[in-house]
């Protein structure tokens, strides 16, 4: 079989790297939401995390424009290494709103929506780790679309059990923030597999 991603362009390496980067950030952001202790060194954690995924996306970019043929869409490149940055900087912004809200303890939501935002993470290294050559892939990003699936109707629940428990305007808002940030990393991850599948569609 013709190698999908050539050697010598390294950009499956790149995209493993940015992969590996993301999982280490969402485990880094469970592992917070499950202690809830030393939030300030936690949360430094996830911001080198953040800054390191900014790195490759740089590398992504440059790597990008000194190749003149590339091995598969220009587009579908720029998207996935931007996207991937994108729910590292969700991460971030996840675990700096509590410090900056404020909130004193994470509810049982907020855990599970990170521990599925892990598992995502999981799916999405090994599915990454198989684009070169195609095979056996689908299935990690079928998975990712039912954790997906699963987080979202976790997350209405959770907000709907927000106005109906809490009389705090302020405790509702900040919440309720918490599990849209954390909504939005988890739908970000499904938007990459996304483009996943249609970088498989192209070269099938």
């Amino acid at each position: 079989m013709v190698r999908l991603i050539p050697r010598d362009e390294k950009f499956l390496d790149a995209f493993i790297d940015d992969a590996e980067n993301l999982l280490a950030a969402a485990r880094a952001l469970e592992a917070m939401l499950t202690s809830y202790d030393r939030l300030d060194e936690r949360i430094a954690e996830i911001q080198t995390l953040e800054k390191r995924g900014d790195e490759i996306d740089r590398d992504i970019a440059s790597r990008l424009e000194r190749s003149f043929i590339t091995p598969f869409d220009r587009d579908d490149i720029h998207g996935l290494a931007v996207q991937l940055d994108d729910v590292v900087d969700l991460m971030q912004s996840a675990a700096e709103t509590c410090v900056i809200y404020d909130i004193t303890a994470p509810t049982p939501e907020m855990q599970r929506l990170a521990a599925i935002l892990a598992k995502q993470g999981e799916s999405l290294l090994e599915a990454v780790k198989l684009l070169e050559g195609f095979k056996g892939v689908a299935p990690h990003l079928v998975q990712i679309h039912a954790l997906e699936h699963e987080a979202d109707a976790l997350s209405r629940e959770a907000i709907g059990r927000l106005f109906r428990e809490r009389v705090d305007p302020l405790e509702v808002l900040k919440y309720r923030e918490m599990y849209r940030t954390l909504e939005d990393a988890i739908d970000g991850v499904e938007d990459a597999a996304e483009i996943i599948e249609g970088i498989l569609a192209k070269g099938t």
